[in-house]
């Protein structure tokens, strides 16, 4: 009796184990199904890079994850003042330029315009400034932008978007310095400043998938036996290899063929041209916490100075006068 007792309760663990082995499975392939069926838009939102990334949004090498999804290199400017002094509301400028005549390829394949988004990482300390201290000048150019910390309890690192790229190539951040006579652990001194800015959408999804915004190649080298339009959009394009079963490239809605029926293709050899007209940049800048305190005893010892030379010049005048009047004796 207690060997069956026994053997019957393996038998039963052995079950639950299986239905949540069988429950795990039918997850994650949910989960991969919705991803390929309803795929994510990669339109210029900075937040895609907290999927990756959510720590910080800079590697250690430098380069900003956003980066992993826009491949195209694109200039990206920051403008800041050279120093600030405590407690004070400035502006950072972020330049993402681009023709806005151009289109680019959206989620459903149709052409629209660009979207920008940018992550402004300031020195520890630094943050938005709350509304009732952004001055009305400055407000005019801020306009009703949402502004968003990168990680929740760090307020220096901020990402905005994805914001229209024709109303917006310059973005401006109203940023608040810190005053280290209130704020603990924060110093006077010089810090970096480190940005991104991305406009258009990316060519590859947080998943590791493409999008439809980027040229697709051949898996495999053989002839082109078939090009067959898909319901929802799209190729579907049949390689006969030399050797082997015929495989069946899926081309998304968006990109144009550059291939025909009954052409050779090599691996890797491009079935579609390159409809991305966006990408990515950084640059990087550094801003001076300035003392007060400090400018003015500088001041004072400049003017100290710039007395002391003239007090010289003069007394050379006078002795040069004396010199000249015994000469004349």
């Amino acid at each position: 009796m207690k060997k069956a007792s026994l053997s019957a309760r393996l038998l039963g663990s052995k079950r639950a184990l299986a239905r949540t082995v069988l429950l795990a499975f039918a997850t994650v392939a949910f989960f991969l199904a919705s991803d390929f069926a309803l795929p994510q838009t990669a339109n210029a939102y900075p937040f895609w890079a907290q999927e990756t990334a959510p720590e910080t949004p800079r590697e250690a090498t430098g380069r900003i994850v956003c980066a992993n999804c826009h491949l195209a290199s694109k200039p990206t400017e920051v403008e800041i003042p050279q120093s600030i002094k405590p407690d004070t509301v400035f502006e950072a400028v972020v330049k993402i330029p681009y023709d806005k005549n151009i289109q680019e390829v959206l989620a459903d394949g149709s052409k629209g315009p660009l979207n920008v988004g940018a992550v402004l990482m300031l020195p520890k300390g630094f943050k938005i400034a709350p509304e009732d201290r952004i001055p009305e000048e400055m407000k005019e150019k801020v306009k009703d932008l949402y502004f968003q910390t990168y990680k929740e309890g760090e307020d220096n690192v901020v990402i905005i978007g994805p914001i229209p790229g024709d109303q917006y190539q310059e973005i401006v951040f109203p940023v608040l310095s810190p005053n280290p006579k209130t704020d603990k652990g924060i110093y006077f001194g010089k810090y970096a400043v480190h940005v991104g800015g991305n406009r258009g959408r990316g060519q590859v999804y947080p998943t590791g998938e493409k999008s439809n915004n980027t040229a697709y190649n051949a898996s495999v080298a053989g002839k082109i036996t078939q090009i067959a339009k898909l319901e929802e959009g799209g190729y579907g394009i049949t390689i006969q290899p030399a050797q082997g079963d015929a495989v069946v490239e899926t081309i998304p809605a968006g990109p144009e063929l550059i291939v025909s029926e009954g052409q050779e293709v090599k691996a890797n050899e491009a079935l579609t041209n390159n409809p991305n007209v966006g990408g990515f940049g950084q640059d990087d800048g550094e801003i001076v916490l300035q003392d007060p305190t400090r400018i003015k005893w500088l001041i004072a010892f400049i003017a100290a100075i710039m007395l002391s030379q003239v007090l010289l010049v003069l007394k050379k005048k006078q002795i040069e006068k004396v010199q000249a009047a015994e000469m004349n004796f």
